[in-house]
């Protein structure tokens, strides 16, 4: 059974700090590149960035260059999302992603976990 699970959201206050993480299992971890996405009320899915299944590429949306880091831990089939000098724009569900190398679409998703920056 493939499952996707996202942890380490919360409030936080605006220049403050998140890590999540996104364990994996039920299929070859170091056969898909995993992303990060976040819903924002009202709004539809953003793609954040993403870290390809080689772990040599990593990839952000331009809002979040510099401040968040995508890495990934293959032993423990575990990606994160690192995410520094939050604002309160950055509020939203996140969602973490797993798509095979062949693939042209994720095949896999999480339950999404909230992330709140106050100002």
């Amino acid at each position: 059974q493939v499952q996707l699970v996202e942890s380490g959201g919360g409030l936080v206050q605006a220049g403050g700090s998140l890590r999540l993480s996104c364990a994996a299992s039920g299929f070859i971890f170091t056969k898909y590149t995993m992303g990060w996405f976040r819903q924002a009320p009202g709004k539809g899915r953003e793609f954040v960035g993403a870290i390809s299944w080689s772990g040599t590429g990593t990839y952000y949306v331009d809002s979040v260059k510099g401040r968040f880091t995508i890495s990934r831990d293959d032993a423990k089939n575990t990606v994160y999302l690192q995410m520094n000098d939050l604002m309160p724009e950055d509020t939203a569900v996140y969602f973490c992603g797993a798509q095979e190398m062949s693939s042209d679409d994720y095949d896999y998703w999480g339950q999404g976990t909230q992330v709140t920056v106050s100002s």
